[in-house]
């Protein structure tokens, strides 16, 4: 029998959150209930709890979920291929699944549904409440869309899937990365590591990633992850470098996931090889680049795509190789937290605890 009421972390207002008691929606035909076991946290939580994302409040933030199957509708168990007791990792997107993005296979950017409507993003207001993963239990919409994972793959790591599958998507997926090709990764966070582990995979012959002196720790960990070089920005010129390392080439692939500063969206140019891939995933607050030479686009014949959330090739992707167990992903996590210690471990992320470095991080509700 489901329990009556959750735990639930609300964001009331910017940098406010409240742990709350909600009621636990009943299911019909077509929905399920979820028990959450984890949730990732990345850089769009800090910025949704910093009120630099735009979304309707009050609302149950957590758009990367991982959990258990507690009651599911008989159509539902149906279309997903669950039953109660599974373990399934959750997409962040709740697509309509009929608009024209949807059926020209960019669900993943559907707005019809009213905005960024996606777990973790939908208001209280919008029955049943329950929409976001920082929570005992989770509301899943008939339209959400869920991946089976092993039970044997510890929680810190299984709910790796959304980071991971990001990586697939904007570093190999969007770029067509492959065999011999050079990648260079401007940022060494959670995602831009995530990068590092799918170019590899994909048979990226030479993998560079850039960041600031602070990001010293990351970028072992990116070195651990199968990255051949690093570069601190702060102590080397990353130009000088960059061309050194690729004989005067330039990266075939250049994938910008660096936070909130749009001055590398304008050194990509400079890295990126003739007839190379550029990817910018990274956000910047709508802020314009300076020092935007489009003349280095037009005379390199450059690509410059955008790349925006994750798709189920990458999460199906992240999924089969975080169950592989071939790569080390464990470097990668750095905390866990309690339900109840939310607001710290979005602060964690974003840097303001003192003495913390945050790479990957995930809220565990009910402790395992």
């Amino acid at each position: 029998m489901p329990p009556r009421t959750s735990r639930a972390v609300v964001q009331t207002a910017p940098r406010t959150l409240e742990l709350r008691e909600l009621p636990v929606p009943a299911i019909d035909a077509d929905t399920a209930l979820l028990r959450v076991e984890a949730c990732g946290i990345c850089g769009s939580d800090a910025e949704q709890w910093a009120g630099t994302l735009p979304v309707a409040l009050p609302l149950v933030p957590g758009h990367e979920p991982l959990g258990v199957i507690e009651d599911v509708g008989e159509r539902a168990a149906k279309r997903w291929g669950v039953a109660p007791g599974d373990r399934v990792a959750v997409e962040a997107a709740i697509p309509c699944g009929h608009c024209r993005t949807c059926i020209n296979g960019r669900y993943h950017l559907c707005r019809s549904r009213g905005g960024l409507f996606g777990h973790g993003y939908v208001p209280l207001a919008h029955p049943p409440g329950l929409w976001g993963a920082f929570a005992d239990y989770m509301h899943l919409d008939a339209h959400s869309i869920v991946h089976r994972v092993r039970k044997d793959v510890p929680a810190p790591l299984a709910v790796m899937f959304n980071p991971l599958g990001a990586g697939f998507r904007w570093g190999v997926e969007i770029p067509r990365t492959g065999p011999g090709d050079t990648v260079l990764v401007l940022g060494p966070g959670q995602r831009g590591l995530a990068c590092v582990v799918a170019a590899r995979a994909a048979g990226a012959d030479t993998i560079i990633v850039t960041g600031l002196a602070r990001d010293a720790p990351k970028l072992a960990v990116a070195r651990a992850l199968g990255a051949d070089h690093t570069i601190d920005v702060e102590r080397e010129d990353a130009r000088r470098r960059v061309k050194e390392l690729t004989g005067g080439r330039g990266a075939d692939v250049v994938i910008e996931v660096t936070a909130n500063s749009p001055e590398p969206v304008a050194e990509a140019l400079h890295h990126v090889a003739v007839g190379g891939r550029i990817v910018l995933a990274g956000v910047k607050g709508l802020r314009a680049v300076p020092d935007f030479v489009s003349d280095l686009a037009v005379l390199k014949e450059a690509t410059i795509l955008g790349a925006f959330a994750v798709t189920t090739r990458g999460y199906d992707a992240a999924i089969r190789l975080i169950e592989s167990g071939r790569v080390p992903l464990e470097k990668m996590h750095t905390h866990d937290f309690a339900l109840e210690d939310a607001e710290r471990a979005i602060r964690t992320l974003a840097g303001e605890v003192p003495g913390e470095t945050s790479i990957h991080s995930c809220l565990l509700p009910g402790g395992r």
